[in-house]
């Protein structure tokens, strides 16, 4: 079973193991190569697995960074960091230009108060001086106007290049937030939006953390191959996002391995939905057009829990991790909503399921 599908002290112990591993290897403890280890550790990817203990202890960031693009599809990262340089180089450029805007008005500025202090100083006062002094002010006037003219279109430009490396960042956080097989959002994005979960208190009792796990998927790897793996999950993605509304947020976190979060509905609105995600799958046929093999049926098993029912987004991950669990290791294919019974022997439970 996969790590999403798996007890909370089973999770516990991946998340030790990535972390002496990490520390083991003298990797840099970097998000980037936690999400490398954490994919390895899954067990899903072989040869990701392989080839990173192939690395031994003397892994460079380079070859993590080539492994993470080749099995992760994380080549993005360098170039979002290329981008957020560009980006600081930019401000750093607009704010030079004005900075020379304002020594150029500060000392327009002085001009005018020293010709304001001699004109209006009898004892220099005379025709000269006012032809002279109306001279160089006609000459300091056209000056800062043009410089002024010359910053404007300065900043216009900058502002451009600005406005063009922005587009370009948000297109990169973009792709860095899709996983690249499903086009869902990926494990990172997941993360974001679910640390936001608890930030609206009152939303609680009508959000929900989903987390779906294919059935006996390994098993269909292991028969068929990684190309009919990956085109299942594609078409799994699918079914999963024309069967929510548009506002649920649909992630693939690893694997085999999905997660929803879905606001404004009650938990029986929630089974629904998840149940009706269940039988499209069910009765999807799996089948080659060429060959004629059909890979089905494949089926999914979900978790769930209230956002009500816990404290903060670890506690809602590991009360819908458990739900799931128990969908898992009661049959499979079948919705569960979480109860604190669940957290205690298997005797005497009381879940909602949803048997197919």
């Amino acid at each position: 079973m996969s790590t999403a599908a798996a007890p909370k002290a089973q999770t516990s112990d991946i998340v030790g193991q990535i972390v002496y591993a990490v520390r083991s290897m003298g990797v840099a403890p970097i998000p980037r190569n936690y999400q490398l280890f954490y994919e390895a550790y899954l067990g899903s990817n072989p040869e990701l697995t392989q080839e990173l203990a192939a690395l031994g202890n003397r892994a460079t960031q380079e070859e993590l960074d080539s492994l993470s693009e080749i099995h992760l599809g994380t080549g993005h990262i360098a170039v979002i960091e290329r981008a957020h340089v560009k980006l600081l180089g930019e401000l750093d450029a607009l704010l030079k230009v004005l900075r020379q805007e304002q020594n150029s008005l500060e000392s327009y500025n002085r001009l005018l108060g020293e010709t304001a202090h001699r004109i209006n100083s009898k004892s220099n006062f005379s025709a000269d001086l006012i032809r002279n002094a109306i001279g160089l002010l006609s000459e300091a006037t056209g000056h800062t106007m043009a410089h002024g003219e010359r910053t404007v279109d300065d900043m216009t430009q900058r502002s451009q290049e600005m406005d063009q490396v922005r587009k370009e960042l948000d297109e990169y956080k973009r792709i860095a937030n899709t996983d690249s097989l499903t086009r869902l959002a990926n494990r990172r994005a997941f993360d974001e939006k679910l640390a936001t979960i608890f930030d609206n208190q009152g939303s609680l009792p009508i959000t929900a953390l989903v987390l779906a796990d294919i059935d006996n998927f390994k098993k269909i790897n292991d028969t068929y191959g990684h190309p009919v793996g990956d085109k299942i999950l594609a078409t799994v993605a699918s079914v999963m996002r024309s069967n929510v509304r548009k506002d649920v947020f649909v992630a693939r976190t690893g694997g085999e391995e999905f997660a929803l979060i879905v606001e404004g509905n009650t938990p029986d609105e929630v089974m629904i939905m998840c149940e009706r995600i269940r039988r499209a799958l069910e009765t999807r046929g799996f089948r080659n057009s060429r060959s004629g093999i059909n890979y089905g049926p494949v089926t999914i098993s979900l978790g769930y829990a209230m956002a009500s029912q816990a404290t903060d987004p670890g506690e809602l991950y590991s009360h819908s991790d458990t739900a799931l669990y128990m969908a898992k290791n009661t049959g499979r294919n079948r919705s569960i909503l979480f109860e604190e019974s669940m957290k205690k022997d298997y005797v005497g439970k009381s879940w909602l399921i949803y048997k197919k």
